[in-house]
């Protein structure tokens, strides 16, 4: 079972070295690593996890890459394997507490991992998830402020990088109307200086 999980995972991660199909979004604004994107309606698959940023990163890949393997059901009643796409995203997201809640209790934080799925497909004709814990979505057209950054993505350089795009959303004007997002391009044995990373903010259109 691991080794097939590493196989897996080295399959995966070789189809994201090849350029593969991205998210289609027309830029408005350009600025040094910042951009204004308008991103067309996309579906997506998403599960939402807890833990750290990591473990829920690495536990929700494995799930989502668990479904494009082929843990899903085609309308032909068999499974099939569906194309990787980039980036893979990651955005804080609350998680309901179970019963019964105390009044110093807080709502556990927890991760929203998504993929989002070729274009090709249609609602009607991407797979369904055989896990539950995979939820299939449309996503309407969204606009986003971006900033662009190579190298890791440790906790630090997230939070710099975070407010810096805060901080240019203000000077521009902008309203923000969403959680941060992080989003992902490269397998991780990728030299840092060739690493792609994101910072995305939803704004008001």
């Amino acid at each position: 079972m691991m080794r097939k999980l590493v196989f897996s995972l080295i399959y995966l991660f070789s189809n994201l070295v090849m350029a593969i199909e991205e998210p289609t979004f027309t830029i408005s604004d350009q600025e040094a690593s910042f951009e204004i994107r308008q991103y067309e309606p996309m579906i997506i698959a998403e599960v939402i996890v807890a833990g750290t940023r990591d473990e829920a990163s690495n536990k929700g890949f494995r799930m989502i890459a668990d479904f494009i393997f082929g843990n899903n059901e085609a309308s032909s009643k068999e499974s099939q394997k569906i194309a990787m796409t980039a980036p893979v995203t990651i955005e804080p997201e609350k998680i309901a507490m179970t019963a019964p809640v105390t009044t110093d209790q807080a709502s556990d934080k927890g991760w929203r991992v998504q993929f989002v799925m070729p274009k090709q497909y249609t609602m009607e004709t991407l797979p369904k998830p055989k896990n539950p814990l995979v939820h299939i979505k449309e996503v309407t057209g969204k606009r986003y402020a971006v900033m662009k950054f190579s190298g890791f993505n440790n906790q630090e350089k997230i939070e710099n990088n975070t407010q810096q795009l805060r901080e240019w959303i203000e000077v521009k004007r902008l309203h923000a109307i969403g959680q941060p997002q992080l989003a992902r391009y490269n397998p991780p044995w990728t030299l840092p200086p060739w690493r792609r990373n994101e910072i995305l903010i939803e704004i008001a259109p």
